[in-house]
């Protein structure tokens, strides 16, 4: 029997089960598989990746998004995870590597599983996200895109905040979005994030829903006033249904939009007291 190293203690279990004691009565409104970004057991993984997993495991989380640990390769991590029933749906990369090479990009997301692969930053001046910034970013992803989709793989991009810079009647995000190829270029929304750049979430599922295929379920403490730049300290990210996040009417319209993965992804630095707090929140949840 493998010894878990990290506090996955009894009261996170009936954290878990004991979600329903709080139910209302109703059809749940969070049918999809539980799924993690890896980002948020940074620190475990260093430790033990087997110890994390099996954590990830007794949460009930089997859909993950995330790339090898430092030391694993790609087909070894994917081992580990197929042997505790997680899916590894979605990779991560950076601008500049799959930009220089989206061979070696799709490559690691074939060899992990994945069919998804996002990327969460645009390289800018810190608190300066500019129009030419964002055009090249269009020009990039276009083609990126277009070389990841001839080899089955889609192509996502994560916002962060920034790109809520104001352009003409709208966004610079606005641009992005309108400017790439629905064909070659989809979105990975992050709803704190959105929030955080002054965004409404649900307004933008509203108004580009299909173009979202992936989503990070995470909230923004109660009281917070966000920026452009991308950054907020880690005690900001709180369990889902503390914060400020409108994360039902968000559920209930990316649902319709047909986002297909779902990610928790906890950024502070409690993800063993707060992930299944925001399980237990997500199962509580009713149609």
């Amino acid at each position: 029997m493998k010894k878990i190293l990290f506090p996955l203690c009894l009261a996170t279990i009936l954290v878990i089960g004991g979600a329903n004691s709080f139910a209302q009565k109703g059809k749940p409104l969070y049918t999809f598989p539980l799924g993690v970004e890896s980002y948020t057991y940074r620190a475990s993984f260093p430790k033990s990746v087997i110890a994390t997993l099996d954590t990830i495991k007794a949460l009930g989380i089997t859909d993950m998004e995330g790339g090898a640990p430092k030391g694993m390769t790609e087909s070894e991590f994917k081992k580990l995870c197929d042997e505790r029933g997680i899916k590894i749906s979605a990779t991560g990369s950076g601008y500049e590597q799959i930009v220089k090479d989206p061979e070696d990009a799709v490559k690691k997301a074939k060899e992990l599983g994945a069919s998804f692969i996002m990327v969460a930053w645009i390289p800018h001046q810190k608190g300066s996200f500019t129009l030419d910034n964002a055009k090249k970013a269009v020009e990039d992803f276009n083609r990126v895109g277009k070389a990841l989709k001839e080899k089955g793989i889609t192509f996502c991009y994560h916002n962060h905040g920034y790109e809520f810079q104001p352009y003409e009647n709208g966004t610079l995000y606005d641009y992005i979005v309108k400017n790439t190829n629905p064909d070659y270029v989809s979105f990975e929304m992050d709803i704190l994030w959105a929030q955080h750049g002054g965004a409404d979430p649900v307004d933008l599922l509203k108004k580009y829903g299909s173009r979202y295929k992936l989503m990070h379920l995470k909230d923004l403490k109660k009281g917070i006033k966000g920026d452009l730049t991308g950054g907020t300290p880690a005690e900001n990210d709180v369990t889902l249904g503390d914060g400020q996040v409108n994360i039902p009417e968000i559920l209930r319209l990316a649902k319709k939009a047909g986002v297909k993965h779902y990610y928790i992804e906890d950024e502070s630095n409690h993800e063993y007291e707060q992930m299944p707090k925001s399980i237990a929140y997500l199962k509580s949840l009713k149609q």
